[in-house]
């Protein structure tokens, strides 16, 4: 592989790109308005920098890395590579309208991934005519500094490509954990109590936000329930809960809450929009 396009600009689809182009790859990122594509090149440009600034990145590899990244609204266009990581809403419909047009554009050679946090990989294949080279790559939040990445195979995904994943994913110095096509995969099936048991608390009165993520976070977290929402974006948070509750054919310990639903409706979807359950304006 030496090209990578990812689709979607925004915070995941932002950290892909830039751990991609770190790692070598030239990439094309994708989104559907050209202002969100410049927003999210200053961001990762300023990203790159700091991580010169703190040592932590060649200057040399920044600064090929900032020519070694361009941006497209044509999806015809994204196709032209040899990886294209899908990074959209978490709405099926949606991504399979994505793969099949992916299909009826890129090479046959080309690999299509998603990086969906549960919804089925096998229905998002089925929209195309290469099953056997579409696969999940789920990488974790923020994608340019997270090791982990899940990564989904199907009944049809063949070694080839889970291979050739796997190698992408280890160039850029993280850790690809193989798990099957089942709702949430691995991290986030465990994930879900994690947030319901925090919502419960929060919703019958017995701590308050700040108190519970102290609690969670002096057991070692690195961050406690709500701040890790804040940065996710309740929207996500809310979306990946439902479609696990769905999955699972409404299994009770996978039951979304009350107060997601309210924070999502209310527009306060974290970091993001400045607010979430803490105020970052």
């Amino acid at each position: 592989m030496n090209k990578i396009s990812v689709l979607g600009a925004g915070t995941m689809g932002r950290g892909i790109a830039q751990a991609s182009v770190l790692a070598g790859y030239e990439v094309v990122l994708f989104d559907i308005e050209q202002g969100l594509l410049d927003t999210s090149l200053r961001e990762m440009f300023a990203s790159i920098d700091q991580g010169v600034a703190r040592g932590k990145t060649d200057a040399a590899l920044a600064g090929w890395a900032k020519t070694a990244v361009s941006t497209t609204t044509s999806l015809a266009t994204a196709a032209q590579a040899d990886l294209v990581i899908e990074a959209v809403p978490e709405k099926l419909d949606l991504k399979r309208q994505i793969f099949a047009e992916l299909d009826a554009n890129a090479p046959a050679h080309t690999i299509l991934a998603s990086n969906t946090s549960s919804l089925s990989i096998s229905a998002i294949a089925a929209a195309t005519q290469r099953a056997d080279r579409v696969l999940g790559l789920h990488f974790f939040n923020p994608a340019h500094i997270m090791k982990l990445v899940e990564l989904v195979r199907t009944d049809d995904t063949s070694e080839e490509t889970a291979v050739s994943a796997a190698a992408y994913v280890e160039r850029m110095g993280k850790t690809a954990v193989f798990c099957q096509d089942t709702p949430a995969f691995i991290v986030n099936r465990v994930a879900r109590p994690f947030y319901g048991e925090a919502f419960r608390m929060l919703g019958e009165g017995i701590a308050d936000v700040a108190t519970i993520d102290k609690l969670i976070e002096s057991l070692g977290f690195r961050m406690g329930p709500f701040r890790l929402i804040d940065l996710i974006g309740c929207d996500v948070n809310l979306a990946v809960t439902q479609s696990t509750y769905s999955a699972y054919f409404q299994e009770p310990r996978y039951r979304p809450h009350f107060i997601q639903q309210r924070m999502v409706e209310s527009g306060r979807l974290g970091r993001k929009t400045g607010r979430g359950f803490y105020n970052y304006k």
